[in-house]
């Protein structure tokens, strides 16, 4: 069976929600009492970029939630002043939170996650940390820095070393100048450039794409929730490094049914590292979309939502 995609970068009814007083942006679409799925967009991007699968899930008998990470899309962009650091534990306990609060009819219902890249990632670490909340995971793909060492499935233990690294880390992200960066590539087409290395396709013509990436990027507050997000990314436990998660998994008798869609031209994060988790943790499925790159939920949404539908018929 084939299945098309309908377009729309407004998709569902849009709320705000406060959470640890901070403002973030939600979305949901599909009838109520029926199985949820919340789709979490990767870095620079919002909810918007599932503009091509939200109706479709919603078709195929799904309620679709989507949200915008603390410091993207339309949610707050907060500084290291206000939330220390922005990772992926902490976007783990923002989407926690809104599955119990928003998503969850009673305690036992479970939700779908879909992530696109960063949002693969914090949808591992939801899955590793929550477990009870979570009925399976999709990751299209699953980036982390610590997967691209020939020895990234072997969680080390910090030394002093690790520690001091740490400080110079922060110390580097609180000086470097991020408001001249961000306006300058905001303004100019190297955000086009950048967006462009995501994909495999051309995307010269694609001015909704761009709009997605380019808005949250001109605001105001943009530059302090990237230096927030650098300070937190790069200074982070290896408890919330993939390895450490996937190994939590792994050790669990009842671990959520997890896939893995990889773009086989994904220049960003290489299709390597896909075929070697599989090889790693069996219980891993992995599906690759030809002629591809990043992101396949937007750039082969065909091929993509088919994959989803037929694998969460058989394991969700």
């Amino acid at each position: 069976m084939s299945y098309s995609f309908k377009s729309d970068p407004s998709w569902g009814k849009r709320y705000l929600w406060s959470w640890r007083n901070l403002i973030y942006h939600w979305r949901v679409l599909g009838e109520e009492n029926t199985n949820p799925v919340l789709v979490i967009h990767g870095f620079g991007a919002s909810s918007e970029h599932w503009r091509h699968n939200a109706i479709f899930l919603k078709e195929a008998g799904y309620r679709v939630y989507g949200l915008d990470l603390i410091g993207f899309g339309k949610s707050e962009q907060p500084g290291p002043k206000k939330v220390n650091q922005l990772d992926n534990r902490f976007w783990s306990e923002q989407v926690a939170d809104f599955i119990k609060q928003v998503i969850q009819k009673h305690a036992s219902e479970k939700t779908i996650i879909i992530g696109n890249s960063l949002g693969s990632l914090v949808g591992l670490t939801v899955s590793a940390r929550y477990p009870n909340l979570i009925s399976a995971l999709i990751a299209a793909p699953l980036p982390d820095p610590a997967l691209m060492k020939s020895n990234s499935l072997v969680v080390k233990k910090r030394n002093w070393l690790t520690k001091i690294n740490k400080k110079i880390v922060r110390i580097f992200f609180n000086l470097f100048p991020f408001k001249l960066l961000v306006t300058f590539i905001a303004k100019t087409r190297l955000i086009d450039i950048g967006l462009q290395f995501a994909y495999f396709r051309s995307i010269k013509e694609d001015i909704a794409l761009k709009q997605i990436v380019r808005k949250p990027a001109q605001r105001e507050t943009a530059s302090r929730s990237l230096k927030a997000m650098c300070i937190g990314m790069g200074t982070r436990e290896d408890v919330y490094t993939a390895p450490f998660l996937l190994n939590c998994l792994e050790k669990m008798t009842e671990r959520p049914p997890f896939l893995l869609i990889w773009g086989r031209k994904d220049k960003l994060v290489p299709l390597y590292i896909g075929k070697r988790l599989i090889n790693r943790y069996h219980w891993i499925k992995l599906i690759i979309i030809e002629n591809t790159g990043h992101c396949p939920h937007d750039e082969s949404p065909n091929e993509f939502n088919q994959c989803v539908i037929n694998w969460l018929r058989l394991n969700s």
